[in-house]
């Protein structure tokens, strides 16, 4: 039977103690600073950033801190946060064609217009542990090259010209705000893309993998990912004009895909789209791969019952918080559940076993 649970909120508190103390870990380490984990664990930053739907790189770079590095659980305090903020307004849309890009490169032409950026990458390393970085001292670096201030244009607008690729239609209405609206099924592209731009970059990244592996009409090439600063600017009411407010790093990613035509359309290409807070690069070309194979109905494709095709099952998933509270649940109390359904099994033994003495009886 249920018994009371007595002495609840001293554990709670010694709880909340211990976890201070290993949260601090050993006192004769240096404690780690919320400026050394926002430049040194910068991409750590940028996830928390992008799934937490808030950029402040201190903000987030002190979620980190608190949860002891849990991602899941820093996005958690970042959205939490994030709702005693009041909002002002919004922004226009931001201009990634005047972005000024750390990196750029596309795998479909060689040479564009603007050249190709790497830029900072693990793409090209060698996966090696580097134990220089285990001894005390700086690491010698060769100074990085300074992002270009020229912009350059988006590498899918050299197919436009020809149209060969499916032409984007501008969508006036203003788009909903998932972080104010619960989601509705059917949703429409912008919503889909506010959910994929902070759902979990891991779930995200196995759905976009499954469609490569034929879970979806999805044969993609990268059209274009660039990383850079793009300028935030906002209209202000009483100037009648917008100014420029601030700068975010962006990343973005475009994808060029294969598509048959219909009745109404020639064969030409469609694209996926991807745009994350920092440089989150794989969470881009994730969500652009996921973007593609969520607009089979807009394209009038056939439904392969793919995983990553199911609006539904991907969006109602990818939300990591969401996720963890409805998992993480489970490990508070359910004494008077546990009993109840105790209680059930006991009278289906006893039923069971019953009738097995009846039919031996007989």
């Amino acid at each position: 039977m249920y018994v009371a649970v007595k002495g609840g909120e001293r554990a709670i508190d010694n709880a909340h103690a211990w976890l201070a103390e290993e949260r601090r870990g050993d006192q004769s380490v240096t404690e780690l600073s919320v400026a050394q984990i926002r430049e040194q664990l910068s991409l750590a930053v940028n996830r928390v950033m992008a799934e937490g739907s808030l950029y402040d790189p201190d903000l987030a770079a002190l979620a980190i801190k608190q949860s002891r590095g849990d991602l899941i659980e820093a996005i958690f305090l970042i959205r939490a946060y994030r709702t005693t903020l009041p909002r002002f307004g919004a922004s226009q849309p931001v201009d990634t064609a005047a972005m000024r890009c750390d990196r750029r490169i596309s795998a479909t032409f060689k040479d564009v217009p603007g050249g190709q950026i790497l830029g900072p990458t693990f793409d090209y390393t060698h996966r090696l542990l580097d134990f220089k970085l285990a001894a005390e001292g700086e690491v010698d670096a060769t100074a990085s090259a300074p992002a270009s201030d020229d912009p350059v244009p988006h590498v899918t607008g050299f197919l436009n010209r020809d149209g060969l690729i499916q032409q984007e239609t501008p969508d006036d209405a203003p788009p909903p705000d998932l972080t104010r609206e619960p989601l509705e099924f059917p949703a429409t592209r912008s919503l889909r893309q506010q959910a994929l731009a902070r759902g979990d970059e891991g779930f995200l990244l196995g759905m976009a993998y499954s469609t490569q592996r034929g879970y979806a009409r999805n044969h993609a090439f990268v059209g274009e990912l660039r990383i850079g600063a793009v300028s935030v600017e906002m209209e202000i009411p009483e100037l009648g004009f917008a100014i420029e407010i601030g700068e975010i790093t962006l990343t973005e990613c475009e994808t060029v895909n294969q598509f048959t035509g219909s009745k109404t359309e020639p064969p030409q290409f469609t694209r996926g789209y991807g745009l994350i807070f920092g440089q989150s690069e794989r969470k881009a070309l994730s969500v652009a791969l996921v973007d593609r194979a969520l607009r089979w109905a807009e394209l009038g494709e056939d439904f392969e019952a793919a995983p990553a095709q199911d609006e539904e099952f991907v969006l109602s998933h990818a939300d990591n918080v969401q996720a963890t509270g409805f998992l993480e649940h489970i490990k508070l109390p359910h004494y008077v559940d546990f009993q109840s359904e105790l209680e059930l099994i006991r009278c289906i033994r006893a039923e069971a076993q019953s009738a097995q003495h009846q039919e031996a009886a007989e």
